[in-house]
């Protein structure tokens, strides 16, 4: 974004402004600097000409000039400005159809309003039916578009005419569903989860699909804000889409773009042209999908579906691997029943589990824990079942099980007894180890489990099944459950017969948050694998410490991740710790109780709070404002809480720590390493502070936010320090 300081003429030429930036008020100077219009604004030059009556006008040459209504009422230059660089960005792809992009821009104007929150300006009257479901009628867009014609330089008579709205009408028809924000449109194909709260800005994860830079985030465990290059990688792909349909090639370009997600997947892993990617909006989406392809060579033997550990995998993990419904909706808006089963897969089914840890919490050895895993197996397949297997690389608390060992000789031992070589399916959804590890699965026979949206930091809910060649050449025969027809579109699979039974189309909020995820992957594959492990190491040398230096905190005894030897090997360490909060409520003594499982949640969000208004005189209130984002706690049993769980928190290295962020331009990497331990490290101060304001923080309740409060009042966000 050029800087506000640029002389230009106006569209008259009978006069000149100089547009200052002294002359700018605080306020809209900090709107000019958001990260999300940063990022949307790119290079192009933005003016303001306080003569201006109108909020803005795009002008021939493609500069956008802001009116005096952005000085006098600062609260509305966000929608407004957002409006203008669609406009100017639509008009320059298709300058024939300039009527057509008006409306267009009008229409992710007014869905970029309805995500800005309640405290903004009023906006104009055709805002409401700019947002609607379904598009105005041809009056009605008469009318819109004679309100939106002086924001842009004049069209052809003829384009605006009589006739020319009807045209127009069922071209708007066909764009409306793909028009909109990159934010609000990755909000879309996932479930309820992801529906972003307009009075927070956050969604049920605590995070944004708008870049949140001032937050301190490590909860890449869990789920992510997108960062400003992966918003970037989104809004790329958007404006893709968005051409693509004002130019009359949209399915094309959208089946294009589905195809390159698949690919781009695909070469990260180094896969080949005879493997497969199936893309799924997420984890347990996959898991769904591992059963429905285990069916397909079970030779027609009912599936045996052992899972590992289903409390520290998602929550609707359990019901995907018996083929029910995990939701009462589904990624393609079905309406289901959560719970029953889905058509195509059968009722004999059964869910078999292995855990990893015993009752008192503590870690099971790999030998008891392989020895289960092979005994249901044999037992499985002894009364004439298929046997589908997890590896979970890793769990939720960072743990690997079963051993590769086992697995290996799970084949042989399967022939032995005249029964099919079982299915070993990897769940490597928290996607924490190098992509040569991802290679030699596939190469066993295995299918891997990945998402984007754990250590690439992507946003929450895109995943991808990985196949081996003997698994991808299944679905050459056979057909895959009728009942996943509600769950993804064909597109998503590989091009073959087994998937005809799937509908035509995309998932297009799944594919513009695979590009965000993309975009961090690239980065990540950019960095040397020796320099990766060595800042991993730092940082999580300096928090383990940190973590076991505080009285008030225990960290989680979890070993290392047992894998074959890799020269420069970054992921034989683990990189989410995890570790109980001492409960302040407890009784005073030498043992440590840590909090239970609803106070360690709410802590949780607590951390991802601005306390500054709520903490008494006294307090660090700067810490106390202090928007910390980590990952949710997990469940475990503990010794002090007999006849509950405790919840552990988790702080987590995630791929942006290794790469680094946009807003960290500037710095070398060693002081932006010491900046990101300092954050950590603020983490687990604010932890000590709401240990201490407890009583207090519990009778308020305060909730999370986008941003910090000052911030959210003014609806102008913060700008980093």
């Amino acid at each position: 974004m050029a800087a506000p300081g640029t002389c230009a003429h106006s569209d008259d030429g009978n006069r000149d402004f100089c547009v200052l930036a002294e002359r700018l008020t605080h306020d809209l100077a900090c709107v000019l600097e958001r990260p999300d219009l940063r990022v949307i604004a790119g290079g192009r030059r933005i003016g303001l000409d306080t003569a201006l009556a109108g909020p803005f006008v795009v002008r021939a040459d493609g500069m956008v000039v802001l009116g005096a209504p952005c000085l006098m009422a600062p609260a509305c230059a966000p929608v407004v400005l957002r409006h203008a660089l669609e406009l100017a960005r639509l008009i320059e792809a298709v300058p024939e159809d300039a009527v057509l992009a008006g409306l267009c821009a009008a229409r992710t104007a007014a869905l970029f309003a309805e995500l800005d929150g309640p405290e903004g300006a009023p906006g104009p009257d055709w805002h409401a039916d700019m947002a609607a479901a379904n598009p105005p009628g041809i009056a009605r867009l008469r009318q819109i578009w004679g309100e939106l014609a002086p924001l842009q330089p004049p069209v052809a008579p003829e384009c605006a005419g009589e006739g020319a709205f009807d045209r127009l009408a069922v071209r708007l028809e066909a764009l409306w569903p793909l028009l909109g924000p990159a934010e609000k449109l990755m909000a879309e194909g996932g479930d309820a989860r992801l529906a972003i709260d307009p009075a927070t800005g956050l969604n049920h994860y605590g995070s944004s699909h708008r870049p949140r830079p001032w937050a301190v985030t490590y909860a890449s465990s869990t789920a992510s804000s997108v960062s400003e290059r992966g918003f970037a990688g989104a809004e790329a792909a958007r404006v893709r889409l968005v051409q693509g349909g004002l130019t009359g090639k949209g399915a094309e370009v959208r089946a294009g773009m589905v195809a390159e997600v698949r690919r781009r997947i695909a070469e990260h892993y180094g896969m080949t042209g005879a493997e497969g990617v199936v893309l799924a909006p997420s984890g347990t989406d996959c898991e769904l999908y591992a059963l429905a392809l285990a069916m397909l060579g079970s030779g027609g033997h009912p599936v045996s579906n052992i899972l590992l550990a289903p409390e520290e995998t998602g929550s609707g993990v359990p019901l995907a691997a018996k083929g029910c419904h995990f939701a009462n909706d589904t990624a393609l808006g079905a309406q289901v029943e959560k719970g029953g089963l889905i058509a195509g897969f059968p009722a004999e089914t059964l869910l078999l589990s292995v855990p990893l840890r015993r009752p008192d919490g503590a870690a099971r050895t790999n030998v008891e824990i392989d020895r289960d895993c092979i005994e249901l197996a044999r037992r499985s397949w002894q009364a004439g079942r298929h046997v589908l297997l997890h590896r979970l690389d890793l769990s939720k608390t960072g743990l690997l099980a079963p051993g590769l060992e086992m697995l290996d000789r799970l084949a042989d031992a399967a022939r032995a007894d005249g029964a099919t070589v079982p299915d070993i399916v990897v769940d490597a959804c928290q996607a924490r180890l190098d992509p040569v590890r991802v290679r030699a699965y596939l190469d066993r026979g295995w299918m891997v489990m990945i998402t984007g949206s754990k250590f690439f930091t992507g946003p929450p809910f895109c995943g991808a099944l990985l196949l081996p060649e003997n698994v991808a050449a299944r679905l050459r025969g056979g057909g895959l459950p009728a009942g996943l027809a509600e769950y993804c579109h064909r597109a998503a699979w590989p091009e073959a017969p087994a998937a005809q039974v799937l509908p035509v189309g995309e998932n297009v909020g799944l594919m513009l948050r695979w590009y965000a995820a993309l975009a961090e992957m690239t980065a990540l594959r950019e960095i040397p694998r020796p320099v990766v492990r060595a800042r991993l190491a730092r940082f999580l040398t300096a928090l383990e410490a940190a973590i076991d230096s505080d009285p008030d905190l225990r960290r989680l005894p979890v070993p290392h991740p047992a894998r074959p030897p890799l020269a420069d090997a970054w992921d034989d360490r683990g990189t989410i710790l995890s570790f109980f909060v001492r409960d302040p409520l407890a009784s005073s003594g030498e043992d440590f109780v840590p909090l239970a499982l609803e106070p360690a949640r709410a802590l949780y969000r607590w951390l991802n709070a601005d306390l500054s208004r709520v903490v008494p005189e006294g307090a660090d209130r700067a810490l106390a404002g202090l928007l910390c984002h980590v990952g949710q706690p997990v469940p475990l049993p503990h010794p002090m809480l007999r006849g509950g769980v405790a919840g552990a928190l988790r702080l987590s290295a995630g791929a942006r720590l290794v790469s680094g962020e946009p807003s960290h331009d500037g710095l070398v990497p060693d002081l932006r390493m010491d900046r990101e331990i300092g954050d950590a490290r603020r983490v687990l101060a604010k932890i000590g502070l709401i240990l201490r304001y407890w009583e207090t923080l519990a009778a308020a309740d305060p909730v999370q936010t986008y941003a910090p409060l000052q911030a959210m009042d003014s609806g102008v966000p913060v700008t980093l320090p």
